[in-house]
């Protein structure tokens, strides 16, 4: 049984994890920071206290699966699983450099622990569907989680995977949407509206869950719950670039980097 004990856990991961990643990016003036801060949370929560994983059989056939669908914000993937074991530190400074394995967008041919690769949006969801469906039909005990960006939920690949996801009351699958409000450029709601996003989805069948994204223990208290009878959204609503103030709610923080004088600024208020 899942309790409280693992949340002072998590949230010092979440914190190791926001600065690790800052640092990655800061490093090679490359990556998504607004993106993975406001996932990072879910992350924490999940690698930390619902996932249920053994980093050093990545392969275990029982492993709970889960696909970063927003495959651009490899910053909070790979601090993840880098936390949780998959790989060392010392891999983490060759991060976006050539021929790393640690690229642009998750490969599973590189890093353990990534179950399918991910970067053009709107894919991940529909592969973690066929997942749930393989466990479906097997009787297999594992869960499948994906997190996709609330910008990528205009993808219509996504709502051809939902379809099939109520029909078939994929109960082993969680849908979690990281619910920023802003994607590249802009704000979603200016782009392409997404609102009612929860009735959207109760339409589809599915039990819609609406947390803050950056609560801990609302998180684990709701990824961790039992499944029921019908597939699972989780609506996370979160802050882009949560946890330093000159990136929050920024959308050019989106694929922005930091100069040295905001790393530093970025580190003493990451504490």
């Amino acid at each position: 049984m899942l309790t409280n004990d693992k949340l002072p856990l998590i949230r010092d991961k979440a914190l190791w994890m926001r600065r690790t990643a800052f640092t990655m990016v800061h490093r090679a003036q490359l990556g998504h920071p607004g993106g993975d801060f406001s996932a990072m949370d879910i992350l924490a929560t999940l690698y930390f206290g619902v996932l249920n994983y053994d980093p050093k059989r990545p392969d275990w056939a029982d492993r709970d699966r889960f696909v970063m669908s927003k495959g651009h914000a490899t910053g909070a993937l790979y601090s993840a699983l880098c936390a949780a074991g998959y790989f060392p530190e010392d891999w983490l400074p060759t991060y976006m450099q050539p021929k790393s394995l640690l690229n642009g967008h998750p490969n599973r041919n590189y890093l353990p622990g990534i179950e399918t690769n991910t970067g053009p949006l709107g894919h991940g969801f529909p592969v973690a569907t066929g997942i749930a469906i393989a466990g479906q039909i097997t009787g297999a005990p594992y869960r499948t989680y994906v997190l996709t960006g609330d910008g990528e939920q205009q993808e219509g690949s996504n709502w051809e995977a939902a379809m099939v996801c109520g029909h078939r009351k994929l109960a082993n699958l969680t849908l979690i949407i990281d619910r920023n409000r802003l994607q590249q450029g802009a704000g979603t709601e200016e782009t392409s509206g997404l609102d009612p996003l929860d009735d959207k989805y109760r339409a589809f069948g599915f039990e819609v869950h609406e947390v803050n994204g950056h609560d801990h223990a609302a998180l684990l208290a709701t990824l961790s719950a039992p499944p029921g009878d019908k597939p699972r959204c989780v609506i996370a609503n979160t802050t882009k670039g949560k946890g330093v103030s000159f990136m929050e709610n920024v959308a050019s923080w989106h694929h922005g980097v930091p100069n040295d004088a905001q790393f530093e600024q970025a580190m003493k208020e990451l504490v």
